[in-house]
């Protein structure tokens, strides 16, 4: 912390303009390089110097605390040549800054208390964010939405645990009338908002990180070609030969701003084929793992109804079968991988699938893999501390633990306490800029 860091902020590669930003404690030596103090946030132009010219460059100058990490910072907006670029490194480096490491800006400002953990997840998933919901989303854990959910919830279990704690300290009559049953029903309260956050895990995650589809059914259904008409481009390999898939073949694709993950398959059939038993593996993990599964089936093939409500049984090669072919099979929309008949019906479909799953999650409180086991436990424990409330169990002490270890949990997902453990794996996804 009382190095001073810098790094490319901008992307690499040329550019009319690269910001180059420096932190640290002791910016005076540094604006040497510019050759004199830039006002406050305030864009100075000035010939960047270091014994010769570096370049003419715009500066701006972040004093603390009112900066991204809440130290002194400075921004170089130079021309964005690989020369220029080196050129200011050299001449940052011979002043006695030294190279970021990957998601130290981000770590300064969360060790500074410009941010949260959640907050740090969501920048992470903006940068990586490459459609409007995503955008929405991310952005919207980034400003500290979310933090304000977690940070109610655990503020309030305090608030309960230390009233719990009272009681075994004071007269009844000198506490609020009816506070057990009042301390009870906030618990409640707090637990059901959890539980509903968990709930809506999934399709938040969905929103996030991509919807999953996967086509999937036996050989020869025509689900490669069904693929490549869906991604609009010749990703599969088509044959005649049954079993032509034998890995699965992703495409990500924009479907009314959503990030959808399409997945083609390997067949389903019974073989002693070593390698194609490896590839009806991984069909059934993608199976496990799909928000939506398409089933492939033509003619010759008869699928089984089903009852799952993220499964869409699709009959393809209906240019091929006549209608009385067609009235024997079990499906619910006919398409034409070759000739596009039907395609418009099935993307329209899944597209109402998609929104029905996964509409307003973008506004869900954030549930990572990491957010999600801590919240599961604070879930549990105050169902715990509900248990130990009941007439005939009543034991403050119990409930109070109960109560303040779910608060500790909700800590942790934001970085309060015990988060030394966590914090390596979330800034170690950021760039070297941030």
């Amino acid at each position: 912390m009382n190095d001073t860091i810098f790094a490319l902020s901008s992307g690499k590669g040329k550019a009319g303009v690269a910001v180059v930003r420096l932190s640290g404690n002791n910016p005076e030596k540094f604006f040497q390089i510019v050759g004199q103090k830039p006002i406050p946030r305030v864009a100075t132009l000035a010939d960047l110097t270091d014994g010769e010219k570096i370049d003419r460059a715009i500066v701006i100058y972040f004093p603390a605390p009112n900066s991204f990490t809440g130290e002194d910072v400075i921004e170089f907006h130079v021309h964005g040549s690989q020369a220029v670029i080196e050129k200011l490194f050299e001449a940052l480096k011979s002043k006695g800054a030294r190279l970021a490491a990957p998601g130290e800006f981000t770590r300064r400002a969360f060790d500074n208390g410009k941010m949260d953990l959640i907050e740090v997840d969501g920048l992470t998933t903006l940068l990586d964010s490459r459609t409007e919901r995503q955008r929405r989303a991310a952005l919207r854990t980034a400003a500290g939405a979310d933090s304000t959910v977690y940070m109610r919830w655990r503020n309030e279990m305090i608030e309960v645990a230390a009233y719990s704690a009272a009681m075994l300290d004071y007269p009844a009559e000198e506490l609020p009338a009816n506070i057990g049953e009042t301390l009870l029903a906030r618990t409640r309260a707090l637990h059901d908002e959890i539980a509903f956050a968990l709930s809506r895990a999934g399709a938040a995650r969905a929103v996030r990180a991509g919807f999953n589809i996967a086509l999937v059914g036996p050989v020869n259904a025509g689900k490669s070609s069904l693929f490549n008409r869906l991604v609009g481009e010749s990703r599969a390999i088509v044959s005649d030969i049954p079993g032509t898939t034998r890995d699965v073949v992703s495409a990500e694709i924009d479907m009314d701003g959503y990030l959808v993950r399409l997945s083609d398959t390997a067949g389903l059939r019974d073989t002693k084929d070593a390698i194609e038993k490896m590839g009806i593996d991984r069909t059934n993990v993608e199976i496990e793992n799909a928000d939506l599964v398409i089933r492939v089936e033509s003619g010759e093939w008869r699928a089984e109804s089903t009852k799952e409500d993220n499964v869409i049984i699709v009959c393809n090669k209906c240019d091929l079968i006549n209608e009385s072919q067609l009235s024997t099979i079990n499906y619910q929309l006919s398409v034409s991988a070759l000739t596009g008949d039907g395609i418009p019906e099935l993307l329209t479909r899944i597209k109402q699938e998609i929104h029905a799953r996964l509409d307003g999650a973008e506004s869900d409180v954030v549930v990572n893999a990491r957010a999600k086991e801590l919240l599961e436990k604070a879930s549990q424990e105050l169902k715990s501390a509900i248990t130990n409330h009941e007439p005939q169990t009543t034991s403050h002490e119990v409930f109070t633990e109960h109560v303040r270890a779910a608060a500790d949990s909700i800590g942790k997902i934001l970085g309060i306490i015990g988060a030394d453990e966590v914090m390596g794996s979330v800034f170690g996804q950021l760039c070297l800029g941030k």
